[in-house]
């Protein structure tokens, strides 16, 4: 089957399930306040109009979520995570465990996941998580490779970085994609070597992402579970460092939901949205956060499309890069959904400045 093809049955499909979805929620005064119909002059409207009016109303509901979720699963639709393959459960460690304590740990544990999926005739499995190990030197705070898998990977010197970046991925990053977010997180620490070489970057994949062609991507189930995970993983990741590192979290897609629903600490300088859907918060204000927020959204994004509503529980409501949001904007040049972290790209240059600390001044607010 081509992408193309792929694409449109998946659209045609989240469609249907979208419309029945909001057509079992349409019904009744609980899905008025759902849809964001306030108690007062709008609910009264609702219980006293027409049964047309309600028609017409549960329609445009219907329509609005159809769009949501079809806007959602545009190309590029990733490559579907594979089977499962046997893994072994993952290391566990002493809190005051070192970070290459860890790594090493971690690397047989992966060299271990790697010879069940061969023994399992998971051929390509084995194969990706052999070239994860990068012939031993990858440095992986943690590891599971059960399921669709998890993974946090250092790049840097932690113990000795003042500058620190993490990255937070969006939907479909998994064992099966790793690659591709490996990629991202060495491009912005070459980057970062070149103005500070006391910098690390983490690859964050310490959550189950949800599928882009789902509609699980366009809610906060996981984001929230996901959230309770980062949220003390960043105060962890502070005691390992360099005393008085800073910290800045990057969240692209689908992981700006995830951060926007952290709570950080004081360690936490910078939250960096890029390709963002939105983040259920209605301003920068309402984030759980004191770091300084920012967006930025390349012109060739596809996920620009995705309409920035919110209806029953489902979609993510402002778009971070409205002047209204509140975030500080950054340069994310004309590139598409994946091209944030390319080599040489503007956006990768402005976030690297950003975690560095010395973004132009002229980017510094919507206000």
């Amino acid at each position: 089957m081509t992408t193309g093809t792929a694409t449109r049955t998946a659209t045609r499909t989240a469609t249907r399930t979208a419309t029945r979805t909001a057509t079992r929620t349409g019904t009744g005064t609980g899905t008025a306040r759902a849809a964001g119909v306030a108690d007062g002059v709008g609910a009264g409207g609702a219980v006293f109009g027409s049964g047309r009016a309600r028609a017409r109303g549960g329609r445009l509901r219907r329509t609005l979520l159809a769009s949501l979720v079809a806007a959602a699963v545009v190309v590029p639709v990733s490559a579907a995570a594979s089977a499962q393959a046997p893994a072994p459960a993952p290391a566990v460690f002493a809190g005051d465990a070192s970070p290459r304590s860890r790594y090493a740990a971690n690397l047989d544990n992966l060299a271990e996941a790697a010879r069940m999926a061969q023994d399992a005739d998971r051929s390509g499995r084995a194969g990706r998580l052999r070239a994860m190990a990068a012939g031993g030197t990858a440095q992986f705070l943690a590891f599971d490779g059960r399921g669709r898998g998890r993974a946090v990977e250092v790049f840097g010197d932690l113990e000795t970085a003042d500058r620190i970046a993490v990255l937070v991925p969006g939907s479909d990053t998994t064992l099966d994609t790793y690659e591709r977010f490996r990629s991202g997180a060495v491009a912005l620490q070459q980057r970062l070597r070149a103005g500070n070489p006391r910098s690390a970057v983490v690859a964050w994949l310490g959550y189950d992402t949800p599928g882009t062609v789902s509609t699980t991507v366009l809610t906060a189930g996981r984001a929230d579970d996901a959230a309770v995970e980062l949220g003390p993983f960043l105060d962890r990741l502070r005691d390992m460092a360099a005393p008085g590192s800073r910290l800045s979290l990057l969240c692209h897609s689908y992981g700006s939901v995830v951060c926007a629903r952290t709570r950080t600490g004081p360690a936490v300088g910078d939250m960096v949205f890029f390709g963002s859907p939105g983040t259920g918060a209605g301003s920068a204000r309402e984030l759980p956060t004191a770091a300084r927020v920012w967006a930025g959204r390349g012109g060739a994004d596809w996920i620009g499309n995705v309409p920035h509503v919110r209806l029953g529980g489902v979609g993510f409501g402002t778009d971070p890069v409205d002047p209204a949001f509140g975030a500080r904007a950054f340069a994310a040049g004309g590139g598409g959904h994946s091209d944030y972290l390319k080599p040489g790209s503007r956006p990768l240059d402005a976030l690297a400045a950003i975690v560095l600390g010395s973004a132009p001044s002229q980017e510094a607010s919507h206000a």
